[in-house]
Parts: C-alpha cells; sequence; structure tokens
C-alpha cells in the first residue's frame, strides 16, 4: 500500500495571487499539475487591514479589529505548491509569514493566508494613516511594479523600511526614493 497524499492546505489569496493579477500565474500552473484548485471568493470573518506597501505590493496586516472584512479567494494547495508559495511571499526573507485565518464561508476548516510580517506590520499601518482596502481591485493596484522590475541593488526589506519612514503628507509619497 502506498502512503495516503496528504490533505491539500488551505489558503486564502487576496492580492497579486489573485484572478487577473500578475501572480496569479504561479496559481494558473499549479493549477495545470494539478497541485492547486481553486475554491471560489470569500471573505475574512473579521476585520484585519489590508494596505499597499512600496510599488503597491499589498500586504494584510495581522492586526485583527482594524480595517475591514477582505475579500479575496480560496485555492486547495498541495505541499509542493505551498513550498512555492512560500518562496514567492519571501516567508524565510522575513517578507511574508503564513499564519491562521478565520474566513466567512469556511468557519470549521484550517485556512492560512500571508500576511505581512510581524516585525513592520503595525509600522506600515501607521503609514498607512490606519486606512486600508475590503478588496485589493485594479483600481488600488494601479501602479503595481513587478518584482522584475523594481530595484535590484536593494532588499526587499529595505525597500519596505525605506517606505515606512517616507514622508506621508507628500501626495508622491507611496514610493520610497531608491538611490
Amino acid at each position: 500500500m502506498g502512503v495516503p497524499a496528504a490533505k491539500p492546505a488551505l489558503i486564502f489569496t487576496y492580492g497579486t495571487l489573485k484572478q487577473g493579477f500578475s501572480n496569479h500565474a504561479l496559481l494558473q500552473d499549479m493549477m495545470a499539475t494539478g497541485d492547486a484548485t481553486f475554491l471560489g471568493c470569500c471573505r475574512t470573518r473579521r476585520s484585519l487591514p489590508l494596505v499597499c506597501g512600496p510599488y503597491r505590493v499589498p500586504f494584510l496586516l495581522n492586526l485583527p479589529g482594524r480595517g475591514d472584512r477582505v475579500s479575496g479567494e480560496i485555492y486547495a494547495v498541495s505541499a509542493a505548491a505551498l513550498a512555492r508559495m512560500d518562496e514567492l511571499e519571501g516567508v524565510t526573507r522575513g517578507h511574508y509569514e503564513r499564519l491562521p485565518i478565520e474566513i466567512e464561508e469556511r468557519p470549521e476548516e484550517a485556512v492560512e493566508a500571508y500576511y505581512a510580517h510581524g516585525s513592520y506590520a503595525e509600522a506600515l499601518w501607521r503609514r498607512s494613516g490606519e486606512e486600508g482596502y475590503n478588496c485589493y481591485t485594479e483600481k488600488v493596484a494601479k501602479g503595481y511594479v513587478k518584482r522584475k522590475d523594481r530595484p535590484q541593488h536593494i532588499t526587499f526589506l529595505d525597500q519596505i523600511r525605506l517606505f515606512i519612514s517616507s514622508d506621508t503628507s507628500s501626495p508622491k509619497s507611496a514610493e520610497p526614493a531608491l538611490l
């Protein structure tokens, strides 16, 4: 007898991994190989801040009770797919953390999401003026810069730090000044 297949992980996506956005190609590739399945649209059970950081990159903040209930998509993914998603989200580099989340449509199931790393989440919330979005839409994403088009001489964590420390009073302050 073979080893039974591991139960797929359930992942809530709220930003660039959603259908119609730049990183969805990763999920499409994984769906083509049977490593991911789209389960539907959904919404968080509790309010959480969804903000944009440098280059209009979306970040869900693990600050329950702030922000709004966030709309997104849910996928069932294999262990191999989860490893690829962890790599994309920079889990080992301190960009995001994969943590449990409560989803309205699946209250009894273990679902996870990629949250902004706790080391900078509160500062990112303050930098956003303590205002967020309930959905990452094309309008919200306007100005998003793909990873390949961002400065390569500075780490993403340094880009986040520069963004957080930049002047929020300037209308053009949405992007850090990079040398």
